[in-house]
C-alpha cells in the first residue's frame, strides 16, 4: 500500500507560495537561507526514497521545466519515476512517465495508494494537498520552516470540516537554522 508523503517549504506564518518561483510579491524567498549539506541530503534522500510524485499542473510546469535537462542521481529519478498530475487542462505531458489524473482526485488518488507500495511524495501542489488533506489521504507532512514572516500568500493550513490528530515522529535542524519537523497522522 502506498504512503502519501506531503513536503513543503514553508515560513513561519504559513506560507508556501513560490518558495522557489518568481511570480510572487517575495520571489525565491526560500534561497534567502543556506540549508546546508544536511538539508541537500533530507531532500535528495527523500527523493530517491519515493517511488511516485503526486503533483498539480503548476508543480508540474516547474519540475517539468527543470528537471529533464539536468544530469545526475536526483535528475535520473526524477526524469525516469512515475509522475502522477492532477489537472482538467494538461492534455500531453511531455515529460517522461507522466500520467494525468482528470475528475475525481479522491477516488484517483485512493487507487494509486492502493496500487503503488511506498512513498508518493507530494511536493508543493497546494491545492491538490489541500484537498488530500480535507479527505485524510495524506500520511505523512513534512515541512522545511524557514525563519522568516511574509505576511501574504497561500497558506498551506485552512479551514477543515473535521479534525485530524498527528504525531512528531522526527524532528532536525540543518543550515541556518531550518528547522525540518515530520509528521504523521494518528488520527
Amino acid at each position: 500500500m502506498g504512503k502519501i508523503v506531503v513536503t513543503e517549504f514553508i515560513s513561519l506564518d504559513g506560507v508556501v507560495e513560490a518558495p522557489g518561483g518568481e511570480n510572487f510579491k517575495y520571489p525565491n524567498w526560500s534561497f534567502a537561507f543556506d540549508s546546508g549539506e544536511d538539508g541537500e541530503k533530507f531532500k535528495t534522500d527523500e527523493a530517491l526514497a519515493a517511488k511516485a510524485l503526486l503533483i498539480g499542473r503548476k508543480t508540474y510546469e516547474s519540475f517539468a521545466h527543470a528537471w529533464p535537462g539536468r544530469d545526475g542521481v536526483l535528475a535520473d529519478k526524477y526524469n525516469s519515476m512515475p509522475k502522477y498530475v492532477v489537472s482538467s487542462t494538461l492534455v500531453d505531458p511531455e515529460w517522461n512517465n507522466t500520467h494525468v489524473i482528470r475528475g475525481n482526485v479522491v477516488e484517483a488518488v485512493t487507487t494509486l495508494k492502493r496500487e503503488l507500495d511506498g512513498e508518493i511524495s507530494v511536493p508543493g501542489s497546494i491545492r491538490l494537498v489541500q484537498e488530500l488533506i480535507e479527505n485524510n489521504l495524506v500520511d505523512e507532512i513534512r515541512l522545511m520552516t524557514y525563519p522568516v514572516l511574509l505576511g501574504t500568500g497561500r497558506r498551506l493550513f485552512g479551514e477543515t470540516t473535521d479534525k485530524s490528530t498527528w504525531e512528531l515522529n522526527e524532528f532536525t535542524i540543518v543550515g541556518e537554522g531550518i528547522p525540518i519537523t515530520m509528521f504523521e497522522r494518528v488520527g
